[in-house]
């Protein structure tokens, strides 16, 4: 198996079975007509892509490179493997795809302190609340010793299906006996997946968290929301969810503890984006200043929380960020603009700087957005190519076609415009969006934005996009 993974395609293809649209698959080096056989350069492309899209789906890839993939360095592929189908699997608990996750709200409990739970709470709160109805004695509070003797098993695929699955295991005495017949009983709803009876009886965690969510996904056994509860469920998203969910990547790419998960909850207390800017800006935090969250769990109590994330804006004012009128507790309280705001800042301070050589050659202290405007267009021309822009803002850039021309200017061969769309409808400019963030992974960058963020110009995440792209083009020259 891990021999099949060395060239990179078969982990691309795992990546877009678990979100689809990641990888642009034309960009691949595939053997065929053009090219005979796969040699290490076509491989270490191939892995670029992986690696860096991987990480732009949210899996933590910080110690494996190309060369380990086709070094064959097993341990380091299987983690890999692992992250991404669980990515994949815990990716669908999502209140938009399944609405009637409603269903298992608690009592007192809002919408929002639901949504924060970690997909597998969600998963465990799940099981429990057909247990419940099935009237069974047990709960579930984890994916190893609660699930390994079978019994809980029977009784939710039971509850899920009464009519195929019956309780008849619930019976038998033998352990591994009944974990068969609990698989029987899952293969009568397609699920026998991931597990064997002998890593049921085991306990195994990672097997048997990927079993329930593949439950879950396909048969959920909740019922229909209602019209007014579907309203309740409009009205929460939206506002500066596509930038948060770049910042949640970038953020999770420093290697912050606890991993966020949840955008603005998890800011509220200043740890994390001390963490950040101490990282971005080393030296920057005096760490006996910090209130540090309970060891024995729990949050910080508010005035501890105010007192780090005020200590996070003086230090944001003393690297020039704009925050005029931007207080601790907007932070504290999850303001949503003025914390996408305070992250945006440490972000593009993180793209700047991995820039200064760059800003040293032109002489320049740090580099502006108007020279990585310059830079781009400099670049589309090099390629021969006509297209500029005057801002991130530039609406021109939602086709994708003048990001194109900046790759193509940047490695001659890498963008096959026989490939690039004119751009005239939505799904072209879509098509080219992905192809560019494809390429550009290609090339080695770490891109964190998707193609949307380019159809509608969310002109922040187009700025981290050609920042990206120029550091990568810095590293390949020096």
């Amino acid at each position: 198996m891990f021999d099949d993974c060395k060239d990179g395609l078969v982990l691309a293809k795992l990546i877009n079975d678990s979100v689809p649209d990641t990888i642009d698959e034309r960009v691949l080096n595939r053997p065929g007509v053009k090219i005979k056989t796969l040699n290490a350069f076509h491989m270490t492309e191939n892995n670029n892509i992986v690696i860096n899209s991987a990480k732009g789906i949210g899996c933590s890839v910080v110690n494996i490179g190309s060369g380990d993939i086709i070094e064959v360095r097993e341990h380091l592929i299987l983690g890999l493997i692992w992250q991404i189908i669980r990515r994949g699997l815990l990716g669908k608990i999502d209140i938009k795809l399944h609405p009637e996750l409603y269903r298992l709200l608690d009592e007192d409990e809002t919408l929002e302190q639901f949504l924060r739970l970690p997909p597998e709470q969600i998963l465990l709160r799940w099981f429990n609340y057909h247990l419940k109805n099935a009237k069974w004695n047990r709960t579930v509070s984890n994916f190893s010793t609660d699930v390994k003797d079978g019994e809980n098993y029977t009784v939710l695929l039971n509850q899920l299906a009464p009519d195929v699955c019956s309780r008849g295991p619930l019976q038998t005495r033998d352990l591994l006996q009944r974990a068969e017949q609990v698989l029987d009983n899952a293969d009568k709803l397609e699920c026998r997946k991931f597990l064997t009876p002998t890593s049921l009886v085991a306990g195994n965690p990672k097997l048997n968290l990927a079993f329930v969510a593949n439950l879950f996904n396909t048969h959920p056994g909740l019922d229909p929301i209602t019209e007014e509860e579907k309203a309740d469920i409009d009205d929460f998203d939206a506002e500066g969810e596509r930038e948060a969910r770049v910042f949640t990547l970038w953020l999770n790419s420093l290697d912050v503890q606890p991993t966020v998960v949840s955008f603005f909850d998890d800011l509220r207390d200043g740890v994390v984006l001390l963490q950040a800017f101490d990282k971005v800006i080393p030296g920057t935090v005096n760490w006996r200043h910090v209130n540090k969250a309970p060891v024995s769990g729990g949050e910080l109590m508010r005035f501890k929380a105010l007192e780090n994330t005020n200590y996070a804006l003086e230090l944001g004012k003393q690297n020039q960020f704009s925050l005029v009128g931007v207080q601790g507790a907007d932070i504290t309280d999850g303001q949503r603009t003025l914390t996408l705001g305070l992250v945006w800042q440490l972000m593009r301070k993180d793209i700047v700087s991995t820039l200064s050589s760059l800003a040293q050659q032109m002489g320049k202290r740090e580099i502006t957005d108007t020279d990585m405007v310059r830079w781009a267009n400099d670049m589309a021309k090099k390629g021969g190519r006509s297209s500029t822009i005057r801002s991130f803002k530039d609406q021109s850039l939602g086709n994708g076609i003048f990001l194109l021309d900046v790759l193509n200017g940047m490695k001659s061969s890498y963008v096959d415009y026989d490939l690039v769309a004119p751009g005239r409808t939505d799904e072209e400019a879509y098509a080219n969006a992905k192809l560019a963030i494809s390429i550009a992974r290609k090339m080695g960058a770490t891109i964190w934005l998707v193609p949307e963020d380019i159809c509608q110009v969310r002109s922040r995440l187009v700025l981290s996009f050609i920042g990206s792209l120029m550091n990568t083009y810095e590293r390949g020259m020096h």
